[in-house]
């Protein structure tokens, strides 16, 4: 059996409440009992969490199924890979540690049988969306973080969740709209990458929209949709790259 490698994100764990994360969380974890014996390696492409932060004897409450199913999978020799979103950036050295899962914090090259991937979340990228970009670099910013952990834990959860709960991706009322060629910016991105190098896939999180484009007769752009509404992943054979869903709602898949 061909062994594969697989790319999945956006699970906005703990949101929009304990019951319904609960319940996409059981199905995350059944999707991966599922790929077990065939996953030759994992990418997980950002935003796992709807908030992540990891102060340095604690760690968020709760998802113990997924952090268990990650242990059990890192146990079995299978490679894991973390990027962060724009939910989870706040990581520490805890999947490292815990699950031997580099961490990765912007996009990265691979290359695989011979293909060329860039592997990113997405956020921040290409033209446009100036104020979360600003708001970006903020967040990101060492001196952001150290002043986040001085809160107790209590108060400073308390004010991510409250933050988070006014998140679109929080309620997962996400755009599902795919805008077009032209303004769509994870796509503008990929064309300016390729006029300056040759890469086969481009493969993104953070649009909640699963899209297959065709960028030119080598390269696609492939965005991994959610897990709140489409539960879909892209799945890479050594050859062929698919984009799929655990619950077949491929119907729904913007393809070009």
């Amino acid at each position: 059996m061909t062994k594969k490698i697989y790319f999945l994100s956006d699970f906005h764990l703990g949101a929009p409440d304990h019951a319904s994360s609960l319940e996409r969380e059981k199905q995350v974890v059944r999707f991966l009992d599922s790929i077990r014996d065939e996953a030759a390696e994992i990418f997980f492409v950002g935003d796992m969490f709807d908030f992540w932060y990891e102060y340095r004897t604690v760690v968020p409450k709760g998802f113990v199924r997924l952090l268990g199913k990650l242990g059990e999978l890192a146990d079995a020799g299978i490679p894991l890979h973390f990027f962060v979103g724009n939910h989870d950036m706040w990581m520490r050295d805890y999947f490292q540690q815990e699950f031997n899962m580099p961490v990765y914090y912007g996009p990265m090259e691979f290359e695989r049988n011979g293909k060329k991937l860039l592997i990113g979340h997405g956020d921040g990228l290409g033209p446009g969306d100036h104020g979360y970009k600003r708001l970006k670099k903020v967040f990101r910013n060492p001196v952001s973080k150290f002043l986040f952990g001085i809160f107790p834990p209590m108060m400073g959860m308390g004010l991510a969740n409250y933050l988070s709960r006014r998140s679109r991706a929080q309620t997962g009322a996400t755009e599902e709209t795919f805008l077009g060629e032209d303004k769509e910016w994870l796509l503008i991105y990929c064309k300016e990458q390729l006029r300056k190098k040759k890469i086969d896939f481009f493969i993104f999180g953070h649009r909640h929209l699963p899209i297959d484009f065709r960028l030119n007769e080598s390269s696609r752009y492939i965005n991994l949709g959610d897990w709140i509404r489409y539960f879909s992943y892209a799945v890479f054979d050594g050859e062929k790259m698919e984009l799929k869903s655990f619950t077949n709602q491929e119907n729904k898949f913007i393809r070009h």
